[in-house]
């Protein structure tokens, strides 16, 4: 597995160990976004850790040629860093899935490709449709951008060099393990620090939330019944604007609705995303498992408030970078 000391990545680790018997190598560049406290307390026997690029053409060769399936999640993901530097996300998400390819192709490797709902651009707040398996891709930010180049080169490779391989398209993520710069840990922590939330703009960007155990559920369920060439998206049926969703992390900790600041909005900020996972749910029979946010986000409050010294190191310098910005 690439990128599993990431959020999703390191949740998915524990969910294979948890739930498979299967053993899982682990490649991450250990950017400032991966956390390896996040994969302790697995098994020595089924776990791994490597340390590298998933750039690194030997090294994913070597890794590729030995291992049953590899699960790509390796990504920059933060909008708002993308934006400062595209740089980084060209590197990882085109040029690192493009190392993978090549490697899966040689060894003759399975291969599931994680991606974002982010690559079909936005919707209408008063639009009914959702984001389908064919909606166009209409990216709009450096890194929704170079995911839906990474997703097209895994369509690329699987037409032209016949590998076995598919896609998932995700919506917006949320639990434990998440880095602060997010948006729902990052209120979260802020009101267990006692500061005031912030929100983008006037709150109204709607996103469709999944519990990340639902997801990576997902992801195995298409790992292992998945038809090769296919892409799924995940879902669970989860819209709700940001200003509700801040609302509902104050109304969970005790504190005032209100009780939160307005602050500059992202440039270009998407209005809705919303999936429609009825392929995912009726050819391979997934069903999510967290389908009250409500109690969703609970638990996600609750694995915040005891692992402090998780998320502590990370808080402070990623509030002063906000902070320059006005945000």
């Amino acid at each position: 597995m690439t990128g599993g000391a990431g959020f999703i990545g390191s949740n998915f680790t524990h969910w294979v160990i948890d739930h498979t018997d299967a053993s899982v190598t682990v490649l991450d560049a250990m950017t400032y976004a991966a956390n390896e406290s996040s994969l302790t307390g697995l098994p020595a026997d089924r776990f791994q850790l490597v340390r590298g690029s998933v750039c690194d053409a030997d090294l994913v060769d070597e890794l590729v040629a030995r291992a049953d399936a590899v699960v790509h999640f390796a990504a920059e993901s933060h909008n708002d860093n993308s934006l400062e530097n595209p740089k980084p996300f060209i590197d990882t998400n085109i040029v690192g899935t493009f190392t993978l390819l090549q490697a899966v192709r040689r060894h003759h490797t399975r291969l599931h490709h994680i991606s974002t709902d982010e690559v079909y651009g936005d919707l209408a707040l008063d639009d009914p449709a959702k984001f389908t398996p064919t909606t166009r891709y209409n990216p709009s930010s450096p890194y929704s951008s170079s995911k839906a180049a990474s997703d097209m080169l895994v369509r690329a490779w699987v037409r032209s060099f016949g590998i076995e391989a598919t896609i998932s398209n995700c919506s917006n993520n949320y639990g434990p393990r998440q880095h602060v710069e997010k948006f729902i840990p990052r209120q979260i922590t802020n009101v267990i620090d006692g500061i005031r939330p912030k929100l983008y703009g006037a709150g109204l960007n709607v996103r469709d939330w999944i519990h990340v155990d639902d997801h990576n559920a997902a992801v195995w369920t298409i790992l292992e019944s998945g038809r090769p060439g296919e892409t799924y998206l995940i879902g669970a049926d989860g819209e709700m604007n940001n200003k509700d969703v801040i609302e509902m992390i104050l109304e969970l900790m005790g504190q005032p609705a209100d009780a939160y600041d307005h602050v500059n909005d992202r440039p270009g900020h998407d209005m809705r995303y919303a999936i429609d996972s009825t392929k995912l749910r009726t050819e391979l029979g997934w069903e999510p498992r967290f389908t009250n946010f409500h109690d969703g986000l609970a638990h996600t409050i609750d694995w915040y408030r005891n692992h402090e010294s998780w998320w502590r190191p990370m808080k402070q310098a990623t509030e002063a970078k906000y902070a320059t910005k006005g945000q």
